[in-house]
């Protein structure tokens, strides 16, 4: 028996990195997912790599009828909605805080912190019509320990983090848990945004030397802690800002 059977799911930005491992483990956990990402290419891609349990779906969830769409397919194609993934995101290259245009600052906070309200809106009423459900918003360690050149960035994330506190609290009445996951960086395809500088060796040593454990988050790290958190051996966790960082932030 898998941890999530029975429950379906939406996980979004799930075309890749850390959305398609938690959408991987949700399926082989039991769940049905609907694979949501603004590319329809790597969204269909992973559904069809993961079978029957699992369909794709195109949501910029930057826009709210988007959002209220792929809810509205989730609820046509699976029958209902209990966890809902907020995972897609973006980041401005690193560079310093005056060197970011108003353009890529109000694209990072659309994708990164807009979004969650729009799924909310979405989402939110359904949960409590059915007596419950999970809400996990992948936050940062960036909006917890932040590094010079990601300002913007960092504080989209702290946003993430703090909203997930406050929705839990709000939404506890409702047997809603909504928790945040806060990754240190990962070979994703946000790496080289996050780095500033080349890819190489000598660069990568340096963000290295921050993580005690010696290593990049991988999605299998956060699809770990996105399937503990929305299964029923976490009932009592809500409000949690959960460091997936190798050390990172102590």
């Amino acid at each position: 028996m898998g941890k999530l059977n029975n429950q379906v799911a939406i996980v979004t930005g799930a075309g890749g990195g850390f959305g398609e491992g938690i959408a991987a483990l949700y399926v082989q956990e039991g769940a049905k997912v609907v694979v949501a990402d603004i590319r329809e290419d790597a969204a269909k891609s992973v559904a069809k790599r993961l079978g029957p349990n699992a369909s794709a779906f195109v949501c910029d969830v930057a826009n709210g009828a988007s959002v209220q769409a792929l809810v509205d397919y989730t609820v046509q194609t699976f029958g209902a909605v209990n966890i809902v993934v907020n995972n897609a995101g973006v980041t401005h290259v690193n560079k310093p805080m005056l060197d970011v245009t108003e353009a890529e600052f109000d694209r990072v906070y659309s994708i990164n912190v807009k979004s969650i309200f729009h799924m909310a809106h979405a989402v939110v009423p359904l949960m409590r019509k059915v007596g419950g459900g999970v809400i996990l918003n992948v936050g940062s360690v960036a909006g917890i320990r932040p590094r010079p050149g990601l300002t913007w960035y960092n504080g989209s994330k702290a946003a993430v983090n703090i909203l997930s506190k406050s929705m839990a609290v709000e939404l506890g009445p409702d047997k809603i848990r909504v928790n945040a996951i806060c990754p240190v960086m990962g070979e994703t395809g946000m790496f080289t945004q996050f780095m500033g500088l080349p890819d190489t060796p000598e660069n990568r040593a340096k963000f290295l030397a921050s993580i005690p454990l010696g290593r990049f988050s991988q999605p299998s790290d956060v699809a770990a802690a996105a399937l503990f958190l929305a299964s029923p051996e976490a009932e009592f966790f809500t409000g949690v800002e959960l460091p997936v960082d190798g050390g990172r932030t102590v």
